[in-house]
């Protein structure tokens, strides 16, 4: 089975929020709560894009992208964050580290709209077909279900 996607956040409640989203739009996924975590599970999966925590226990998620990048240099990043500077995010999307940031808490259409916006400029890593997900009915819904902030 694909992995599909990989979201890597130190917080289990919002892993377990941002995968139950996916499912339920029956888009794989695979879970990592530190950048170690993420790297192994990298070894062995080739995932069509990657959520980053900007704020890992072991690293930070700009770190992590620049590893991720290493093993798979066409991988999508997109870093989750409400933490980073305006500047940080532009100028590691200026320099094609990551392709876009969604600032924390955010709600399920951010998260569905990424996707969608990916898959149809980069229709060959999802085999030619975009995921088919249709619109957030759940508009308002915040994935930061722990209150945390990362």
């Amino acid at each position: 089975m694909n992995p599909g996607y990989l979201i890597v956040d130190d917080e289990p409640d919002l892993c377990w929020a941002f995968e139950s989203l996916l499912t339920s739009k029956g888009l794989p996924c695979q879970t990592a709560q530190s950048g170690q975590a993420a790297l192994d599970l990298m070894k062995t999966h080739r995932f069509q894009l990657a959520f980053l925590d900007v704020t890992l226990p072991d690293m930070n998620g700009l770190e992590l992208a620049r590893c991720l990048r290493k093993l798979d240099p066409l991988l999508p990043l997109v870093i989750l964050s409400g933490y980073i500077s305006k500047e940080a995010a532009s100028l590691a999307q200026a320099q094609g580290l990551i392709c876009a940031c969604i600032n924390k808490p955010f709600v399920h259409e951010e998260i569905l709209s990424v996707i969608e916006d990916l898959a149809a400029t980069d229709g060959a890593r999802w085999g030619g077909m975009a995921p088919a997900i249709g619109s957030a009915s759940q508009g308002t819904n915040s994935l930061n279900a722990a209150g945390g902030r990362g």
